[in-house]
């Protein structure tokens, strides 16, 4: 069994090129249109935004926290809302 293996040789770069040429001078807005499509679907790819997004997801909780009164036998609750407690959210300062 053997397998192809597909190069890019000039040829088929000139092939691409004449179908991008005449689907531009055919149709220019359709053409632009599936241009911005293909960007929207490449660039959350390489966007350097995609991992500060996904650490902010990480790190905000998904139910608003209530206050709880601490009768002294929870020591993961912190006293007052401001205090420390919690994941560290240094990261954030330092972007």
């Amino acid at each position: 069994m053997s397998t192809r293996v597909f190069e890019t040789t000039p040829d088929n770069m000139a092939g691409i090129g004449a179908f991008l040429r005449n689907a531009w001078n055919k149709e220019p807005v359709i053409t632009v249109s599936c241009g911005i499509g293909l960007l929207g679907v490449i660039i959350p790819f390489i966007s350097p935004y995609t991992k500060y997004t996904a650490m902010l997801n990480a790190a905000v909780p998904y139910n608003y926290p209530v206050p709880v009164r601490d009768d002294g036998s929870m020591p993961d609750v912190p006293a007052h809302p401001c205090e420390p407690k919690g994941n560290n959210l240094e990261w954030l300062k330092n972007l």
